[in-house]
């Protein structure tokens, strides 16, 4: 009895598409001592373990702490550690002391074997032999007798044939973490990229193990935690590690047993939707993903409709509404209001969500993983333009039109002004920003943020900036200064460039698309960052025999030299745990995504000229506090279908701007990344929703329209902290003027993403702090909702048993 939920998502290596969704079945009334909602950084399911003394080296003292190890999914997880022995790095590498990491399947409650883990996959290994490979003379307990580990995937499907075996996961969508750096005072952290289930069905994490109309048992997975030391498997000791390494791999016999496994409990992510329900396609904007995933399977069982979820372009959203019909019913998710056509069927816009994008980087310095930059609009358009020497494929000189500029952002005067302790990394480790292809709405409001500033306007039109840097004159031509319709990223540089470590006579070449490659999506672009690597391939690979032609192939960077930035939404961000750059605003402030600084953006917004009904997001107009890339996304529906998926589509509306806002990581609530809708936007959501059903726009809806000096009725004591950055006096004005830069001095901005979430705040009662509903309200609802089922003459019963199963986004 399966529901489909789907919703469209590219991988790395091959677009799939994925089934998410839930059954969920609430035992009436709530119980008294229901759980609130788990922080997001997930620090009250934290777990702590030791090391233990070893053959050869004594990890006794080391203790790793994994801070979230219940109700997880596919997302980041913080990994933190004290009393490990400091890393010895050389010749780009870890040589000793430093911990390997790797996620593994499996059902015996003592842990994982090794054949259960994903570990092997990456490309670029740390020391010889680091991959599956085994050998006897390195490791003397190796006893198996076998040249490698096969990996055996938890689906029953063939396991690996050789040590590098590709089928299951590979240099690009492995999860492993091959080298972990310990500071000279003992501690480290990481955040690990975990992958449930529906991601990785090869390690089935979350899927039901227990036999079919049993209470379901979601398979738990393992992280498990390999320290290593200063000697190699045979007991020899590394002397001079500037030199010389480890070379055995973490599977290999006596480094297997040094391991420490922590049990990880995933979410259920099979699909029980009650059979036969009426199946209601929802398609559109990514902003809305994560929200949607998690009151799909709320609404799976409290209405009798199984929501679908299609990720897709605003544009083809506004398309499909507009062609709705009684035979094919729809409703779609927008930032821009669906432009009605005169004397056409009408179309009703609910605000659904408070979100927007931002600038999320995994950036390594010499003294850790860098937490802190900020990013004027002409930054942003140096980077959008491909105008660094690093941005552009390399050649000898450099190329004419790119020639006289810095080689990558990191050596720019003008970053160095704004980010005075950003650590001196070399220009070589960083690669371009990551951005999504495609149309998009919040694509356009990139481009408005930067045409809103003096500074990048004038630089886009090919004005230099004041240390001489000037435009790519590929993207000049383009008139991007001035074209307020443009959705896209372009990418037009036409350089050529001979494949990285070619051999004599090669006439192999990379573009620009190999040095620079698109994101699926957003969250894609989230998951890039977090392993380090934008899927770049411009490096020489021979055929595998002489009659194959030689190819591209990606370089991924090595542990410790990893520098990337990539365009994400800020759900996707939080997900995984990703810090983001601080955005210079229209009044010169530098501002981080938080639920304040996006709600103060709300505030600014005044009503769109196609839509009144609409909020229009604003860069030039985002001052103070707000965060310059916000947008309110809206559910759009046309009233041209049969009343019963208006009817369908209203409960839908109902829900997610009700419950649905109540910040937290269970089934059903706000997930973090997003801020929860202001009272004057849940009353518009209504009024929708009751002209929907109705199937009769009302020409003066309950609440009004939204009042110009504060049509999102921000400011209402909502926590999670401004972000502001004060510094930037003498920014751009919102008319456009010549911005300015910042001052050296900065107030520290109160929330930042990786940390307290830019939806949740400081953990705290959630309709204090949201707007949002606490479990006593909720219960409250639905008392009343039962006791009205009764009045009608309904049964219901008190008694059972919970089940909760909970859909979640399914990743690349």
């Amino acid at each position: 009895m399966t529901g489909v939920l789907t919703w469209r998502r590219p991988r790395p290596l091959i677009a799939v598409g994925s089934l998410l969704a839930a059954l969920v079945v609430v035992l009436l009334p709530l119980p008294p001592a229901a759980q609130p909602a788990v922080a997001a950084d997930g620090d009250s399911s934290a777990v702590t373990k030791s090391g233990a003394k070893g053959k050869y080296d004594d990890f006794s003292d080391l203790k790793v702490t994994v801070h979230q190890t219940q109700g997880l999914r596919s997302q980041g997880v913080r990994v933190t550690w004290k009393g490990g022995a400091q890393t010895a790095p050389g010749n780009g590498n870890f040589n000793i002391n430093y911990l390997q990491i790797m996620q593994c399947w499996g059902d015996d409650p003592a842990g994982p074997d090794r054949e259960q883990c994903v570990y092997g996959g990456s490309g670029a290994v740390v020391g010889d032999g680091q991959g599956r490979v085994l050998n006897t003379s390195q490791d003397p307990a190796e006893s198996s007798g076998k040249p490698f580990v096969a990996f055996r995937p938890a689906n029953g499907e063939p396991a690996t044939k050789e040590a590098y075996d590709y089928t299951y996961f590979g240099p690009l969508d492995t999860n492993e973490q091959q080298a972990n750096m310990t500071f000279a005072n003992g501690t480290g952290e990481t955040e690990f990229e975990l992958q449930d289930g529906v991601e990785s069905d090869y390690l089935g994490c979350g899927a039901n193990t227990a036999p079919e109309g049993s209470t379901p048992k979601p398979r738990r997975c393992w992280l498990a935690v390999v320290p290593r030391g200063d000697h190699e498997a045979d007991g020899r000791h590394v002397t001079q590690p500037g030199s010389d390494r480890l070379r055995t791999s973490p599977l290999s016999a006596t480094n297997w047993d040094q391991r420490i496994v922590f049990p990880l409990s995933f979410l259920q992510v099979d699909q029980y939707c009650p059979e036969g329900q009426p199946e209601r396609p929802t398609v559109g904007s990514e902003l809305v993903t994560d929200a949607v995933t998690s009151w799909q399977p709320k609404l799976c069982t409290s209405t009798g409709s199984t929501f679908g979820f299609t990720s897709a372009s605003e544009e083809l959203a506004r398309s499909q509404v507009l062609g709705t019909s009684s035979e094919a019913p729809t409703l779609g998710y927008t930032v821009d209001p669906v432009a009605q056509p005169e004397g056409g069927p009408a179309v009703v816009h609910a605000p659904l969500a408070v979100s927007g994008l931002a600038f999320a980087f995994f950036i390594e310095g010499p003294d850790g993983v860098v937490r802190d930059i900020r990013l004027t609009p002409r930054l942003v358009a140096k980077m959008l333009t491909h105008s660094y020497q690093a941005d552009v494929p390399k050649t000898a000189p450099p190329p004419e039109h790119v020639r006289a500029n810095p080689v990558s952002y990191v050596v720019d005067p003008e970053f160095r002004r704004v980010n005075p302790d950003f650590p001196t990394i070399p220009s070589g480790l960083t690669m371009s920003l990551m951005v999504p292809i495609g149309n998009s709405d919040t694509t356009r409001l990139v481009w408005n943020w930067l045409q809103s500033d003096g500074e990048a306007r004038d630089f886009l039109a090919g004005k230099p900036d004041p240390d001489g840097m000037r435009v790519n004159s590929y993207f000049k031509d383009l008139q991007i200064d001035k074209n307020a319709e443009l959705n896209e990223f372009p990418k037009v540089d036409p350089t050529l460039a001979p494949a990285q470590a070619s051999p004599a006579g090669s006439t192999l070449t990379y573009t620009i698309l190999d040095l620079a490659p698109y994101t699926g999506d957003l969250h894609e672009g989230a998951l890039r960052a977090r392993r380090g690597n934008n899927n770049r391939t411009i490096t020489y690979q021979a055929g595998a025999d002489p009659s194959m032609p030689p190819k591209l192939t990606n370089d991924a960077p090595p542990p410790g030299a990893r520098a990337v930035i990539a365009i994400v939404d800020v759900a996707s961000a939080e997900r995984y745990g990703l810090p983001t750059a601080a955005l210079r605003n229209a009044d010169g402030t530098f501002v981080r995504p938080s639920a304040d600084t996006l709600l103060a953006d709300v505030a600014t917004m005044q009503p769109s000229s196609a839509d009144p009904g609409v909020l229009k997001p604003d860069p030039a107009r985002a001052k103070g506090q707000a965060y310059p890339l916000t947008a309110v996304t809206y559910a759009a529906a046309s009233v041209n279908q049969d009343a019963a998926a208006r009817k369908a589509y209203a409960e839908f509306i109902r829900y997610a701007a009700g419950p649905g806002q109540t910040p937290g990581l269970s089934a059903g609530e706000l997930p973090p990344g997003y801020a929860p809708l202001p009272a004057k936007l849940r009353t518009l959501a209504e009024t929708a929703a009751d002209d929907l059903e109705r199937g009769t726009p009302s020409t003066d809806p309950p609440g009004g329209e939204p009042d110009p000096n504060n049509p999102g009725g921000a400011g209402s004591g909502l926590s999670g902290g401004a972000g502001g950055d004060t510094s930037g006096a003498g920014g751009s004005s919102a008319a456009g003027g010549a911005g300015g830069g910042a001052t050296d001095a900065a107030s520290e901005p109160a929330a930042t993403s990786g940390s307290p979430s830019p939806s949740a705040g400081p953990q705290q009662n959630a309709a204090d702090a949201k707007n949002g509903l606490t479990p006593r309200e909720i219960m409250g609802v639905i008392r009343w909702v039962l006791l009205g089922v009764l009045i009608l003459g309904a049964t219901a019963a008190l008694s059972g048993p919970v089940m909760l199963r909970l859909a979640h986004r399914r990743t690349p």
